[in-house]
């Protein structure tokens, strides 16, 4: 079975499609940075968007979906981005969990799986 990489650097792929299921890199907010976490929540699933629909695939196919924010305080300001995007009806299993980030402009960075 063949194995697609997209966006691959010396370090990591930012997709990787093997089989039918694509698997996202952690993605954080790149024009939000520093910002709310409303803001890099939205931007973040922006860029899951991109990334899906280079892999062929969309947000009604996410089979898991890992969050990282930074306060758990702002869980309920980045829930709201979610559940505002997320597909209803096609929700992933997800987990969300307190964490500090690669630099402190990141308050979020979420990682998913999705089918093809």
């Amino acid at each position: 079975m063949s194995i697609q990489r997209f966006e691959t650097g010396p370090r990591m792929s930012q997709v990787v499609v093997h089989g039918n299921t694509v698997y996202l890199a952690g993605v954080v907010a790149n024009q939000a940075a520093g910002e709310s976490v409303t803001k890099q929540t939205q931007d973040i699933l922006a860029i899951i968007d991109g990334h899906l629909a280079k892999a062929g695939t969309d947000k009604t196919k996410l089979l898991s979906a890992t969050i990282y924010i930074t306060d758990m305080k702002t869980f309920p300001e980045m829930n709201a981005v979610w559940d505002a995007w997320v597909s209803q009806g096609n929700t992933p299993a997800r987990a969300t969990v307190e964490a500090r980030l690669a630099a402190p402009k990141y308050n979020v960075e979420i990682m998913v799986i999705a089918a093809k």
